[in-house]
């Protein structure tokens, strides 16, 4: 199952989830409706002496079970989406790795986390540890990639290898990419939103009403609270029921996209092996673990095999490795369980240098869509080595809240000194003299970067900058669009990296209205679709017109639309009209999507090779159509 099929899936999930919701709603309803009915005809509280009307009183209360349950839900839901995963995160306990940490295990996981993000091409998360926990487990949480939260055990950082570690973060961005995370969230909403009735009864339990023996409102209310509290364990039921039906295939699928080849076979395996051996196994032991157990790597909570929300971990293992023999893991368990053990003494050779990977790519159109958010072996490869050859310098300066927009400041810095210099009296204007000495200080370190690790670097520098207050975010905006503007031209790069970081950002201050997947049809498009394969054409061959038209035409063939789109050289406004045509396209359905990917990519390749410009505004399309790509590799 490719991307594109996983996120028109999760279209078919969302509607099954809400599904589930409604029948366990309904059933809840009718048991509170049947205690009442019970309540109300023991009373016989009607003046005649007769039976009581039951319809009114069934009807008003099932208006407001479906009022408390309905608004319950929306609430959970409205406050972790206006948290992200760090309302998940900091919920359990876990701590935020803040970028100056001298703790080893933390700077690797740091590490670990930044390439997968750059192998699978989607902004870097915010990183968290759950430092009491011994147990090996962690869970990806927020609404959109851009306000993802990725939080591992310290458990998880003693006992695994670097490799078993990829393997458990690159399992978590699996969630990422395929929409699980936003489900998961609505997920914890819903269950909230069913368990709330027995939350209020208790209360009512606990605290009122106060009166006397002889005051038989008092007593009814009590008795109804009594018998809403025991039902209440139908929303107990209902909801670890839908979180196991929810969870187990996903978690399965999130093991095989983690695997691509054979390390990452070795590292998720090697950590499932773990998990089934260790003593602490994967166990958590926050009380709040129950919540989001549907969101763990591992069993967290040790639910029985109708609830569970993993498969059974032999199952995982075997699924991965067909010859697994149980009776392996005996000596290595007793090895693992030490107290001496050091995974650091297992450790592989490092990939590649990223001076061996800068030459020219190729790219084959046809494979564009199937690497679009399924990373392979040789794109971590290629993301460890383009980490590894970064200066630490700027990496300090990428994951530092006070640095990381000086970070983006000096990327956009022009050569020429004249234009430098007005737009360093610019931030000057905006942020004072000292941060236009450190964005001065850092330019020249930058310029000496290839033009690949550029748009990495940036990404690197977002879980900073979601660290910023709202109003902060907006004013680095504004400060970056005069940079931009400073030499009345727009450069590829310029346009890649702001249209980059406005769609991360405004995904970061307004999560909830973020598209997971359209409905609108190619055909329906065209106007939208000429004008991005015109403008990717033109930048790939701006000194020869014909041959930027027969790009267009390469790419324009792929789609087969009828009448076929006309190539349209970009004008002055072409950044603008570029940014109206993305938003449009992000409304495609998935499969229309993976089309016009294809045409997207052989519109690049019509020449048999592809620029660090192409290659830029390639990815900034994809992630504007949440696609994400992985790095483009030579042939």
């Amino acid at each position: 199952m490719n991307f594109f099929e996983q996120q028109a899936q999760a279209r078919r999930r969302s509607a099954g989830l809400v599904l589930l919701f409604l029948l366990a709603v309904a059933a809840i309803v009718a048991a509170v409706d049947l205690v009442v009915l019970i309540a109300v005809r023991a009373g016989n509280q009607a003046p005649d002496g007769g039976p009581v009307a039951a319809a009114p009183v069934l009807i008003w209360t099932s208006l407001i079970v479906l009022t408390v349950i309905g608004l319950a839900s929306l609430y959970r839901i409205a406050v972790l989406a206006a948290g992200g995963g760090v309302a998940v995160a900091r919920e359990l306990g876990a701590t935020l790795v803040p970028p100056d940490t001298a703790d080893f295990k933390h700077r690797k996981l740091r590490n670990v986390v930044e390439e997968v993000a750059i192998a699978c091409g989607v902004p870097v998360p915010q990183i968290y540890v759950l430092e009491q926990e011994p147990g090996i487990n962690a869970f990806a949480a927020g609404f959109t990639p851009a306000n993802a939260v990725v939080t591992v055990t310290r458990g998880a950082l003693d006992k695994l290898t670097r490799d078993e570690l990829q393997g458990v973060v690159a399992h978590e961005f699996s969630h990422i990419l395929n929409g699980d995370m936003r489900l998961n969230l609505r997920l914890m909403g819903m269950i909230f939103g069913i368990l709330v009735l027995a939350l209020i009864a208790q209360r009512v339990l606990i605290y009122g009403p106060r009166g006397g023996r002889d005051d038989k409102g008092a007593g009814a209310v009590v008795m109804i609270a009594f018998a809403v509290l025991v039902l209440g364990y139908i929303g107990v039921f209902f909801g670890r029921l839908i979180k196991a039906s929810v969870s187990r295939a996903r978690e399965l699928l999130a093991d095989s996209s983690a695997v691509q080849f054979t390390r990452q076979t070795a590292g998720i395996a090697g950590a499932l092996k773990k998990l089934y051996a260790l003593e602490a196994g994967s166990k958590l032991q926050e009380s709040h673990a129950e919540e989001v157990s549907h969101m763990l790597f591992g069993d967290g909570v040790g639910y029985s095999a109708l609830f569970a929300t993993h498969p059974p971990l032999l199952e995982r293992i075997k699924r991965l490795e067909p010859d697994f023999d149980p009776r392996q893991l005996e000596p290595l368990a007793r090895r693992w369980n030490a107290s001496d053990y050091r995974p650091e003494d297992e450790e592989r050779a490092p990939p590649p240098s990223f001076a061996a990977r800068t030459a020219p790519v190729t790219l084959a159109p046809a494979l564009l869509a199937a690497t679009a958010g399924q990373p392979q072996q040789a794109h971590y490869d290629a993301a460890a080595a383009l980490h590894a050859a970064l200066p630490e310098s700027l990496l300090a300066a990428a994951r530092d809240p006070e640095r990381a927009a000086s970070l983006l400041f000096a990327l956009l810095l022009e050569p020429a000194a004249e234009v430098r210099q007005t737009q360093l009296a610019r931030i000057v204007r905006d942020y004072g003299a000292a941060r236009a000495s450190e964005v001065a200080a850092l330019w020249p370190r930058l310029s000496e970067l290839h033009p690949a690790q550029r748009l990495p670097l940036a990404s690197i520098a977002l879980p900073s900058l979601r660290r910023l207050a709202r109003p902060e975010l907006a004013r680095l905006l504004e400060t970056l669009t005069a940079l931009i503007q400073a030499d009345g031209r727009l450069a590829v790069f310029e346009y890649c990296l702001a249209r980059l970081l406005r769609m991360q950002i405004g995904e970061i201050l307004r999560p909830a209205t973020a598209r997971v997947a359209g409905m609108r049809a190619l055909a329906e498009l065209a106007e939208p679709v000429g004008l991005t394969l015109s403008v990717l054409a033109h930048f790939g061959q701006q000194t020869d017109a014909q041959a930027a038209a027969r790009a267009f035409a390469a790419g324009a063939q792929r789609l087969a639309l009828r009448p076929p789109p006309a190539f349209v050289p970009p004008a002055a406004d072409w950044a603008s009209r570029l940014d109206a045509a993305l938003g449009a396209l992000d409304a495609l359905r998935p499969a229309d999507k993976a089309a016009l990917l294809e045409a997207l990519a052989a519109t690049v390749a019509a020449d048999g090779a592809v620029t660090v410009e192409e290659a830029e505004l390639l990815r900034a399309i994809c992630a504007s159509l949440h696609c994400p790509l992985p790095p483009l590799l030579q042939e």
